[in-house]
C-alpha cells in the first residue's frame, strides 16, 4: 500500500463512531455487526470516488489520505449524507499538512493534528483545520474560532462544514494557558490529586504550595488543561509574578478575561476556572478572592502560592518534590534535548537525590551535560552544595538547595554571560531582543547561552526568567554597582516608548496598544521606582503619556491611583502636569467621579492656557465639553466645541477637527437646530469618508442615524445606523457595535418592528454588560428605558420577555446580521402592533 499513498502535500481524514460500545449494547452483537459493515461499505466507497488510499483501520476507525483537500471535504460531506438513513453517527476530522512518508508510513505532527481533530467532534460532524479550510474555500463552512488540541503545543483554528449546531468542541475550550515548550513528565499522582479536588464541589478554592523550583505552575497548568471539560467558559491563566500591588489581582484577572467593568459582574455565572499563578507577593489580595467567588457561583480558582492565603474555603495542596524515577527522567529527556549522544554513566540519579528531585534544579543540572560528564557534575554539586547549604539557616533545606544550585549555574557562567544575567533581572515580565540590547547591552549569543543553560526562557518574541531565578539575578545586579545605571536605562526606554506611542494611540492603533499592553509591567515597575524615589515629575510625564493606553485597554483605577499619588505630591504647573491632570480627568470620568473630572479638566486648561499650548487647550475643551453636556450644560460645551473646531482647523489636524465638528453637530441638534445638526453630521461623513478615516465615520453615521429617527426619516435611518454597524463589527469594536445595535433598536420601535428591536436592545445590553459600562455615552441609559418604555406599548408582557431573552442568547455575529436585515427573524409577537 505504501507505494500508493500520496505524497508533497496530502490532506488527511480521521473518523470515528460517537458512542460505539452503547450503540453496540442497544442494537445486539448481529445487528450492530451489520450496521457496522454497512459504515464501512459507504466510507470506503466515498473515499474511492475522491482518490482517498485507506492508510489505516482500526476497530471502527478510518485513517484515510487524499491528494486534495477538496477531495477530502467531498467524501466526507457523501459519507455523512449516506449515513444519514442508518443509526450510526460518525465524527470526522480532517488536516491537510506535508507529512514524512517513510517505510510506508506517514510520520511527524499533521497525523496527530488531523486525529485530534477528529476526536474533538461530535457524531456527525466534520472538522477541518485552517490549513485545509484555505485549500477547499471558507463557503460553506463555519467558523468555530481557535482551540488547544491535547498534546499539541499551538492553539488550531477549526472548522466545521455546515451550520448545524453540535455541542461545544472536546478540546481544551477557550483558554490562554500557556503553551509548554517540553512534555510534562511524571507527577501522574499528584495530577490526579489535583483533578480530583478541582471536581469536588465544595473545593472552589484550591491553593498548591511549596517554595520556588517545585514546578507548581506546571502541576496546575496540565491539571487545569486536564479539567478543562468541566469548565465550559474557559481556564484562564493568570500570571501575578510580575505584580507588588495586591490591587492589581483582580484588575489582572479583568483583563485576561477581556472585562471592561466589574469581573464579578462579567463572570456572572459562567462557569470557569481561573488559574492565579505566583500569588505570594500579592498575598494580601486573598479576600478579594473570597468576595468573587461569592458573587459567581460557577467559578472555580486554583492558585500557585509559596505560601497559604488563609481565607475561608481555601484547600492547600502543598506540592512534593519529583519522584525520584521523575527526576531521572526529566533529568535525561532535558540532557538528550541539549546533548543528543548522551549517556548515563551511573550518577544522574545521585544528581537527582543531592538535589532532592527539585524539578528546576535537576533542569539547571541537566543543562549543563553539554560540557560537564554526569559524574562531573556530581563532584562539583557535592562540594558545592555542602559548601552553599551551611548558611542561610532561617530558610528550609529544599530552599537552601535551590538557591545553591541556582549559584552554582551562575558561578559557571562565562564573565560577559553573568553580568547579561544580573542587567536582565530589571526586566519585570521578560523583553523582546530589541529592548535587551539597548537596555542591558545584550548579545545574542550571550542570550542564547543563558536560554541554553535554563537561566532564561524564550516564550514567542520574549525573553523571560522564571520568578525563583529572577529574584537570584536581582541579588546579583545589586552587587554589579550597575543597578542604578541599568534601572536609568530601563525608564528612558520605556518613556521613550510611550512617549512614541501617542500619535499612534490618539487613532486606535490595535498594534501599539497590543505593544504596551505587552509591556506593562516593565511600565509599573518604571512607575514603582520612580514613586520610591520621589520622582513625580517623571511618574506625571509617563502617566500622562499612556492617556489612551490606559483608557483603552481598561485600566483606569490603577492609572487613577498613580496619577492621584503623583498629582498630590508635586505641584509646579509644567506641561507634563497639564497632560497628567487631562489623564486624571479621563480616569474619574469613566470611573464615574464626575467631581474630581470636572477639577481636574478645568485645571488641565488652565495650564495649557499658561502656556499657549494651543493643541492641549483645544483636547482638553472637547474632554469638557463632553462633561458640560452630560450635565445639562449644552451652551457652554457648544462653546468649548467651537473653540477646539477652530484651533484644529488653524493646526490642520484633520482628524481632530472631525472629532471637533462631531461634537457640535451632535450639540446643536441637541439645543433644538435639528436641521443644521444633521447637516453639520451629513458634511462630517463626506469628509471623513474622503479621509478614509472610518472610525470617525462610523460614530457620527451611528449619531447621525439616531437623529433621523427622531425626525421621522425612518428608512434612511435604519440603513445609516446599520452602516455603522457593520464598520465598528469589521474593526472588531465591540463596544460601538453595542452603542450601535442600542440606536438601531430604539429606530427599530419608531418603525413598529418591535420583535426585532426587543431582541437588539437584549443584545446591545448584554455585550455591555460583559465589557463594563466604560465608553458608554451619556445618552444611552436614557435612550434605552425610552426604547423598552416603547416596547412595552407594543408588545404583551410574554412576547417582549421571549425575545428579550432571545435577544441575551444571540452572538454578536448573529446580532449584527439582525441588524443589518441579513439574518431571519420569527415573529413572536407579530413585530408588534404596526
Amino acid at each position: 500500500m505504501g507505494s500508493d499513498l500520496p505524497t508533497g502535500t496530502v490532506t488527511f481524514l480521521f473518523t470515528d463512531i460517537e458512542g460505539s460500545t452503547k450503540l453496540l449494547h442497544e442494537l445486539g452483537e448481529e445487528n450492530y455487526a451489520q450496521v457496522l459493515a454497512e459504515h464501512r461499505r459507504i466510507l470506503r466507497d466515498a473515499f474511492s470516488r475522491h482518490e482517498g488510499v485507506e492508510v489505516d483501520t482500526q476497530g471502527d476507525s478510518f485513517f484515510v489520505a487524499f491528494p486534495t483537500a477538496p477531495g477530502a471535504l467531498e467524501a466526507a460531506r457523501e459519507a455523512q449524507k449516506a449515513l444519514l438513513q442508518g443509526p450510526i453517527r460518525v465524527r470526522m476530522g480532517i488536516h491537510t499538512g506535508t507529512p514524512l512518508l517513510t517505510n510506508g508510513q506517514y510520520v511527524g505532527v499533521d497525523v496527530h493534528r488531523a486525529a485530534r481533530i477528529a476526536a474533538a467532534g461530535h457524531g456527525g460532524q466534520v472538522l477541518l483545520s485552517a490549513s485545509a479550510a484555505v485549500l477547499v474555500g471558507t463557503e460553506g463552512l463555519r467558523d468555530l474560532g481557535e482551540h488547544r488540541l491535547k498534546d499539541l503545543s499551538a492553539p488550531e483554528r477549526i472548522f466545521q462544514l455546515g451550520e448545524t449546531d453540535f455541542p461545544l468542541l472536546k478540546t481544551l475550550y477557550q483558554t490562554n494557558l500557556p503553551i509548554p515548550a517540553t512534555p510534562f513528565l511524571g507527577r501522574d499522582q499528584e495530577v490526579a490529586d489535583v483533578v480530583a479536588l478541582l471536581k469536588r464541589a465544595d473545593v472552589r478554592l484550591l491553593t498548591l504550595t511549596g517554595p520556588g523550583g517545585t514546578g507548581k505552575t506546571r502541576l496546575a497548568a496540565e491539571a487545569a488543561a486536564r479539567s478543562s471539560e468541566h469548565y465550559p467558559h474557559g481556564v484562564w491563566w493568570v500570571p501575578l509574578a510580575p505584580l507588588r500591588d495586591p490591587a492589581l489581582v483582580l484588575e489582572t484577572a479583568r483583563g485576561v478575561l477581556g472585562a471592561g467593568g466589574d469581573l464579578a459582574r462579567h463572570i456572572r455565572d459562567a462557569s470557569m476556572l481561573l488559574l492565579l499563578d505566583n500569588f505570594e507577593q500579592v498575598v494580601e489580595a486573598g479576600p478579594d478572592l473570597g468576595t468573587l467567588l461569592a458573587s459567581c457561583p460557577n467559578l472555580a480558582l486554583l492558585v500557585t502560592s509559596r505560601q497559604a492565603l488563609h481565607v475561608t474555603g481555601e484547600h492547600e495542596y502543598p506540592v512534593p518534590s519529583l519522584a525520584r524515577t521523575d527526576a531521572v527522567t526529566l533529568f535525561l529527556t532535558r540532557a538528550h534535548a541539549v546533548k543528543p549522544d548522551f549517556s548515563d554513566d551511573g550518577a544522574v540519579s545521585e544528581i537527582c537525590h543531592r538535589l532532592e528531585d527539585l524539578p528546576l534544579a535537576v533542569e539547571l543540572a541537566a543543562a549543563r551535560v553539554k560540557t560537564l560528564s554526569p559524574r562531573q557534575i556530581l563532584d562539583r554539586l557535592e562540594k558545592r552544595l555542602a559548601l552553599l547549604t551551611g548558611g542561610a539557616k532561617d530558610l528550609p533545606e529544599r530552599q537552601r538547595t535551590l538557591r545553591a544550585t541556582i549559584e552554582w549555574s551562575y558561578d559557571l557562567l562565562r564573565p560577559e554571560e553573568r553580568r547579561l544575567f544580573a542587567r536582565l533581572a530589571v526586566f519585570r515580565g521578560g523583553c523582546t531582543l530589541e529592548t535587551a540590547e539597548y537596555v542591558a547591552e545584550a548579545d545574542l549569543d550571550a542570550l542564547q547561552s543563558l536560554v541554553d543553560k535554563s537561566l532564561l526562557r524564550l516564550r514567542g518574541d520574549r525573553f523571560w526568567m522564571l520568578e525563583t531565578i529572577r529574584e537570584y539575578a536581582v541579588e546579583r545586579l545589586e552587587e554589579s554597582g550597575e543597578a542604578e545605571e541599568v534601572r536609568r536605562r530601563h525608564a528612558e526606554h520605556f518613556l521613550a516608548l510611550a512617549e512614541e506611542s501617542e500619535p499612534h494611540l490618539l487613532r486606535d492603533s490595535i498594534e501599539w496598544l497590543n505593544r504596551l499592553e505587552a509591556e506593562l509591567n516593565n511600565i509599573r515597575a518604571v512607575m514603582d521606582r520612580l514613586e520610591d524615589t520621589g520622582n513625580y515629575e517623571l511618574v506625571l510625564r509617563l502617566g500622562g503619556a499612556l492617556l489612551r493606553f490606559w483608557y483603552l485597554k481598561s485600566h483606569q483605577a490603577e492609572a487613577q491611583r498613580r496619577l492621584e499619588r503623583a498629582l498630590g505630591a508635586s505641584s509646579a504647573e509644567t506641561w507634563h502636569r497639564a497632560r497628567a491632570l487631562h489623564a486624571a480627568a479621563a480616569m474619574a470620568h469613566d470611573l464615574g467621579d464626575r467631581a474630581t473630572t470636572r477639577l481636574r479638566i478645568q485645571e488641565a486648561i488652565a495650564i495649557y492656557r499658561k502656556l499657549g499650548d494651543k493643541r492641549g487647550i483645544a483636547w482638553a475643551n472637547l474632554s469638557a465639553g463632553l462633561g458640560l453636556e452630560e450635565e445639562g450644560d449644552l451652551k457652554g460645551a457648544l462653546s468649548l466645541f467651537e473653540e477646539s473646531r477652530q484651533i484644529y482647523r488653524e493646526l490642520g489636524d484633520e482628524h481632530f477637527l472631525l472629532l471637533a465638528n462631531a461634537n457640535l453637530g451632535r450639540v446643536t441638534y441637541e439645543l433644538g437646530d435639528r436641521d443644521q445638526g444633521i447637516a453639520l453630521h451629513e458634511a462630517n461623513v463626506r469628509r471623513a469618508r474622503e479621509l478614509g478615516n472610518e472610525r470617525v465615520e462610523a460614530g457620527v453615521l451611528s449619531q447621525l442615524g439616531t437623529m433621523l429617527g427622531e425626525v421621522g426619516r425612518l428608512e434612511e435611518a435604519t440603513a445609516i445606523v446599520g452602516e455603522a454597524i457593520r464598520i465598528e463589527h469589521r474593526r472588531g469594536n465591540v463596544m460601538e457595535v453595542a452603542i450601535g445595535l442600542s440606536r438601531l433598536a430604539s429606530v427599530m420601535t419608531l418603525r413598529g418592528l418591535a420583535d426585532t428591536a426587543a431582541r437588539l436592545l437584549a443584545s446591545s445590553q448584554s455585550l455591555t454588560q460583559q465589557l463594563g459600562s466604560r465608553g458608554l455615552p451619556f445618552g444611552s441609559v436614557r435612550r434605552n428605558e425610552e426604547t423598552l418604555a416603547r416596547l412595552r406599548t407594543q408588545l404583551d408582557a410574554s412576547a417582549l420577555a421571549q425575545n428579550l431573552e432571545k435577544g441575551k442568547r444571540l452572538t454578536i455575529d448573529d446580532a449584527v446580521a439582525l441588524a443589518l436585515g441579513e439574518m431571519e427573524e420569527p415573529a413572536v409577537g407579530q413585530e408588534g402592533q404596526r
